[in-house]
């Protein structure tokens, strides 16, 4: 019998406040078959643990998201990327709700990942960190659920990748989760934005300084693939009526073209903005492993590729029943890169199994990000959903402390 590798970190001693060093005891066993034993998951809460503990919500972040969610990044100085989401009186009341966001493993602000010391060489992980998953996410996520005492979340919420965690926290854990909201998101990754990801990923192979992952230990930075990748991937995030609505063909800052290839219209200065601006909070090698775990995520694919297997519970009599998960899918009318029908697939499965679920699509023009944009409908929606089930789990006055 092959025996299953096994990577450790010195524990340590207490770790600082908003970063926490998990798998002492049990190490996280990862679906490449590594065990990683102490690593490190930065997050933030907001809000206040109620005496019995039901009042936590978990907030799973995308792509390129943080744990920073409604407060001044550290880095950029912007607000919390769902500062509209989450705050006092809002969609999330954090007056009501205590709030928990992680950054993911294999993040690159404070939790395990290639960019973090790899305990056995002293020096970056690079590309010697192991392959992750979004159940590899999930577990961790639940790893510092259980250490901060708390049994059921009320609710999970999250758009893009953060709506792929909360399948799979529906999924994995259904006697965990009370209720969950999948915002913007697929049950699997389509070819389509597996190709999309690949050109990014190429894109920062590409640039000599990524020197075979190895870059930050030869002290340089592969800045412009890394740009290019983040260029290339927006434009998914947006929609084709936005774009023209906000830059149309306009020129930028000139009268006429200039008959080179300086950034002539204002999409291009925009494009490079992003790219630029992203280099600075953002490690190249975390991108590749965060895309590659997207790519892989298919929740079908371990229950004999039907989709509603993934929310039978089988009880302790043996029968098998619908998830006790309450769901509400929300999706966006012009969102291309996670389009309705992704939606749909997944409310079709649910309701296979008569499990509790509601839906809505969302008219609008701004595309994939439109959950993260001043978009009142969908945080109607949102909040209708959090507070009907707030009424039923007795969740009707502001927390008090524990």
């Amino acid at each position: 019998m092959t025996e299953t590798p096994a990577l450790f970190r010195d524990c340590g001693p207490a770790e600082p406040a908003r970063s926490i060093v998990l798998g002492k005891d049990t190490p996280l066993m990862l679906d490449s078959g590594v065990e990683l034993g102490c690593f490190r998951l930065a997050y933030q809460t907001y809000g206040t643990l109620n005496a019995d503990r039901s009042n936590a919500v978990l907030v799973c972040h995308a792509l390129t998201g943080d744990h920073f969610v409604a407060e001044k990044h550290p880095v950029t100085g912007k607000p919390g990327w769902w500062n509209l989401m989450v705050g006092p009186g809002k969609p999330i009341d954090t007056d009501r709700f205590f709030v928990i966001c992680s950054n993911v493993i294999g993040g690159c602000l404070g939790s395990e990942g290639p960019k973090e010391i790899n305990p056995a060489t002293g020096q970056p992980w690079g590309l010697s960190f192991p392959v992750i998953t979004i159940a590899d996410m999930v577990r961790a996520q639940k790893m510092l659920v259980e250490h901060l005492g708390i049994r059921q979340l009320f609710c999970v919420i999250g758009g893009s990748m953060g709506g792929m965690q909360v399948l799979q926290w529906a999924v994995s854990y259904p006697e965990m989760v009370y209720c969950c909201l999948p915002i913007a998101t697929a049950a699997r990754h389509s070819a389509q934005n597996i190709a999309f990801h690949e050109v990014g990923r190429q894109a920062i192979m590409a640039d000599p300084e990524w020197r075979g992952g190895d870059y930050l230990n030869q002290n340089t930075r592969p800045t412009k693939g890394l740009a290019v990748a983040r260029m290339a991937a927006h434009i998914t995030y947006l929609s084709e009526p936005a774009l023209h609505r906000k830059f149309g063909r306009n020129l930028q800052n000139r009268a006429a073209i200039t008959f080179g290839f300086d950034a002539d219209f204002q999409v291009e200065s925009y494009l490079r903005h992003q790219g630029i601006s992203f280099v600075e909070r953002f490690d190249a090698n975390s991108y590749l492993y965060i895309t590659r775990a997207m790519d892989y995520f298919d929740l079908a694919a371990d229950h004999g590729g039907v989709l509603a297997n993934a929310f039978r519970v089988k009880g302790a009599d043996g029968v098998e029943r619908p998830t006790p998960v309450r769901f509400c899918l929300i999706s966006f009318s012009s969102d291309w890169l996670f389009p309705t029908s992704e939606s749909r697939a997944v409310v079709h499965a649910l309701n296979a199994v008569a499990a509790n679920v509601s839906f809505v699509e969302v008219e609008t023009d701004k595309g994939h990000d439109a959950f993260l944009l001043d978009e009142p409908e969908f945080y109607q929606v949102a909040r209708g959903f959090i507070e009907g089930n707030a009424q039923r789990r007795g969740l009707t006055s502001t927390a008090k402390g524990a």
